[in-house]
Parts: C-alpha cells; structure tokens; sequence
C-alpha cells in the first residue's frame, strides 16, 4: 500500500497540526496521500474516469471520517486534528452551523498544487446536491437513498452513496446505477454480522458500514468486506469537542487511520 500514492485534499483548510494557515472560517484546505497497492494500480487510478478515482480514495483509506459540529469553527479545529492524524477521506454534514456547501461556502483553494475533494453528508434533495457540486464536491452521502439525487448525478463525475437498510434497498439502488452503497444503521443491524451476511448475496455490491463502529471493530468491518467505514463518535470524541480537546481528535484519527490502513494491507496480503 507504499507504492505510487495519488495526492489529494480533505475538505477544510488545514495545512498542519500545529500551524495551519485559514484564509476564512469558511474555507478549507487541507493535503493529505492516498496510497494504491502498487504501481499497476496506481496507473490504473491515472487512466480512469473520475468515479473510480473516487472509489479508490474510499477503498485505499477504510475509513470515512464524520465529522459534526456545533459551529463552523469547532469543526474547522477538530478537521485540521484529525486529517493531521492521518484522515484522508473526511465528511462533513450539511447541518453543520456557519458551514455553507455554496460557492459562497466552503471552496477549493489549490494549496501545494493539491487536488482537493469534498465528502459532504447527509445530503437529502437535489438542491443540497446541486449546491454541494457546485462549490467543488466529488462526493456525496445520504442517510437513504435520495432517488432524484441519484438520477440528477448519473453519467456525471460525483460519486453519490445513498444510504440503504435492507437487501431490497441494496439490490435496488445498484441497479439504479449506484457504485456503492452505505449500510445504515449499521450496528442496529446487526454489526459485522449483518455485513458478513449481506456479502454472501452480494459479493459485487460495495458496502459502506456506517452508525456506531468503533476504533477497534475497523478490521474485522473490512475482513468481512466493507469498502469502508464511518466513523464519526470513535474520531470526534463528544467530550473532546465539547472540551476543545483538539489533541485527543488527533490521537483518535492517528489510531483510526492506522488501522484502515493494516486493515486494507491484510486484504492484499498472500495467503
């Protein structure tokens, strides 16, 4: 997972843990290496269309990073620790106070000759998509599957991931055209069992387990074939935001994105 790494951007300004530079609350910068499996890969990723770039990003780091706040700039201290920690796929939903997903809102400032990307969450109707698009956005998620979204993104270059519950809801939002889909909620469900059995029907259906995992359930999420996680409490501790306590943010998303990446190096790993 060391071998050719495609550069890429989180979606707040940040240029490091101890000394980031924010030219506005509202804007968000941040550089951070998702790594391919090897050169093959890696020349693969380069000749692809832009969905599958964004796929990669997702498989490549196992962990899609939640993040809420009650302002826009909690969330901006709480994303600089954790994309310092390691995070390369960082969500932020559309609720947050003081963050707008227009062109006025959050922007894509080409720091370092970066490309950045935008996960926004919980996006629920085609104008939050729109808007979300708009200002920059390559991905998109919802807590359901949001059937005008998915219709208004096809043949496009955003990855829309609707949220799904059910082996009906999975199997129908992959026909609709869906490359992958987030399995909500996830530990109401059942956990890692409920995606070990919804991969026996559905091996070819890209998964996102999301809603309650924890920092050390990462591993086995992915061994039982989840594309990725989300991970919002485990990363942005409630006490810790509520406290400020932006180190701890940082520790947690250090710890997190160290096992994503032993957890996707195990997959590769000859038997």
């Amino acid at each position: 997972m060391k071998n050719g790494c495609l550069k890429s951007s989180g979606i707040m300004a940040v240029t490091s843990f101890n000394n980031a530079v924010i030219s506005s609350p509202m804007a968000f910068c941040s550089s951070f290496r998702v790594c391919c499996s090897s050169s093959t890969q890696q020349q693969q990723l380069s000749s692809s269309p832009p969905l599958n770039k964004s796929l990669q990003c997702i498989h490549d780091s196992a962990i899609i990073a939640c993040l809420r706040a009650n302002s826009a700039e909690l969330a901006i201290e709480a994303a600089r620790a954790a994309i310092s920690g390691g995070i390369s796929v960082l969500e932020i939903v559309m609720s947050t106070p003081g963050i707008t997903v227009s062109g006025a809102g959050l922007s894509y400032n080409d720091l370092r000759g970066n490309d950045l990307q935008l996960l926004v969450g919980t996006v629920l109707n085609v104008e939050d998509a729109k808007n979300a698009t708009n200002a920059g956005a390559k991905f998109l998620m919802s807590p359901a599957t949001v059937k005008d979204i998915m219709e208004d993104v096809r043949g496009g270059e955003v990855l829309y991931i609707p949220g799904v519950m059910t082996p009906t809801e999975i199997l129908s939002a992959h026909d609709a055209g869906a490359k992958i889909v987030k399995v909500y909620p996830v530990s109401a469900l059942g956990g890692i069992q409920y995606i070990t059995a919804l991969k026996k029907p559905f091996p070819h259906i890209q998964m996102v387990a999301s809603q309650g995992i924890t920092i050390d359930s990462i591993g086995d999420y992915i061994a039982q074939g989840a594309t990725s996680v989300v991970l919002s409490d485990a990363i942005f501790n409630k006490e810790a935001m509520d406290q400020y306590n932006f180190d701890k943010v940082y520790q947690l998303a250090r710890l997190a994105a160290l096992q994503g990446r032993e957890a996707v190096e195990r997959l590769v790993l000859p038997i």
